[in-house]
């Protein structure tokens, strides 16, 4: 009996794994296809709202000038006449514009930018019972992406933020608790966080992420992967009232999420953006590169099982996850914090809080048990 020469071999494994590449790839647009489908027969179905709408567009993106002229004409085609744009500036961020635009009689305050316009426009709109939009512009866009809201078809975007149809969904809040200055908790969506994750977002070069997007934070990350680890201790508070603190507490990043997804990995899988609690999660790593790889792969596992926790096979990195409705932690040493990847200032104390359902979000799937106007009273 003749054998088969390897090269043939070689070349029907090739061939094989090419065609199982083709058929996935093939099944993966084939249900994206399907998804926008629904969804565009969805929006059709959903009656336009004719009420006040505020747009808070941030002039510093790319396509903001763009997006207002689209904005403009859409509504023009709709028959939407009460709107009006209110743009942010340095000194006039996105929460200021929302109160602007609420004291202006706004119904549905719609934040056209990426995840800071977003998360601002949110803090000033969660708690009012009116309805916040999201236009998303930008590489980012978790929010809207955890949302379902299309991130790549503004027409959808803006049918989805125009007509009927929200959810409640909780918001997170950061305080500065030694910050003598600061007047308010900052809000965040997606997750907030002190240690290594705020000092990777603030190493990374603007250019370098317009240019290669999420790929800058790896860059900067590496860069910071022998900073020194945070000491300090951390006192979280659950849902049934009780206390836990923990002393002597040192790790590499602690954050707190509200959204777990981000593109391709799941950071939180537990995190839910309306079940009333924060998902804490403490890392750290020992080892030096091998800990890091431990770490990859960790996330990895939570991708692939939906599961929080390390992997069985890590040896030099651990994520504990700890859910609950506050955490406050006192460092040793002050550390950069930051909130969906704007940055705060270094802190030694600071406070994380939930807000139950306190933002009405208008979304593409909506609840039945919701209001049909997506105008919902605060939730008290």
């Amino acid at each position: 009996m003749e054998t088969m020469p390897t090269a043939t071999i070689v070349a029907i494994v090739l061939a094989v794994v090419a065609g199982i590449v083709i058929i996935a790839a093939a099944a993966y647009l084939a249900v994206r296809a399907l998804r926008r489908r629904r969804l565009a027969e969805q929006l059709d179905r959903r009656n336009d709202d004719q009420v006040h709408y505020a747009f808070i567009v941030n002039p510093s993106k790319p396509q903001a000038a763009e997006r207002k002229k689209h904005i403009k004409q859409f509504c023009k085609a709709k028959g939407l006449t009460e709107i009006e744009f209110i743009e942010t500036k340095l000194d006039k961020d996105g929460r200021a514009c929302a109160k602007e635009a609420l004291a202006h009689g706004a119904d549905v305050v719609v934040a056209v930018g990426g995840d800071g316009t977003v998360r601002t426009v949110a803090s000033a709109v969660s708690g009012t019972g009116h309805a916040l939009g999201i236009i998303p512009i930008g590489t980012g866009n978790l929010f809207a992406r955890n949302m379902g809201i299309p991130v790549d078809d503004i027409d959808a975007a803006l049918s989805v933020a125009t007509s009927h149809g929200s959810r409640h969904v909780d918001m997170g809040r950061l305080t500065l608790l030694d910050d003598p200055d600061s007047d308010h908790g900052h809000a965040f969506l997606i997750i907030a966080g002190i240690g290594f994750d705020a000092l990777m977002i603030d190493d990374t070069d603007p250019e370098l992420k317009k240019n290669i997007s999420w790929l800058a934070y790896f860059v900067s990350g590496v860069k910071n992967l022998f900073a020194p680890k945070y000491h300090g201790s951390v006192t979280i508070r659950s849902a049934d009232g009780n206390s836990h603190t923990i002393k002597g507490l040192a790790f590499r990043t602690f954050m707190a999420g509200n959204c777990g997804q981000i593109p391709f990995f799941s950071l939180m899988p537990d995190a839910s953006y309306d079940d009333g609690i924060l998902d804490f999660e403490i890392i750290d790593t020992s080892g030096g590169i091998l800990g890091w790889a431990n770490l990859f792969g960790d996330v990895v596992h939570q991708t692939i099982t939906g599961k929080s926790g390390s992997s069985p096979l890590s040896t030099n990195s651990s994520i504990d996850n700890i859910q609950g409705v506050s955490a406050e932690i006192m460092l040793e040493k002050p550390a950069l914090a930051q909130v969906d990847g704007d940055m705060l200032p270094v802190t030694r104390h600071i406070r994380f809080d939930v807000e139950r359902k306190a933002l009405c979000v208008r979304v593409p799937e909506v609840d039945p048990d919701l209001s049909a106007t997506g105008i919902i009273p605060p939730i008290k």
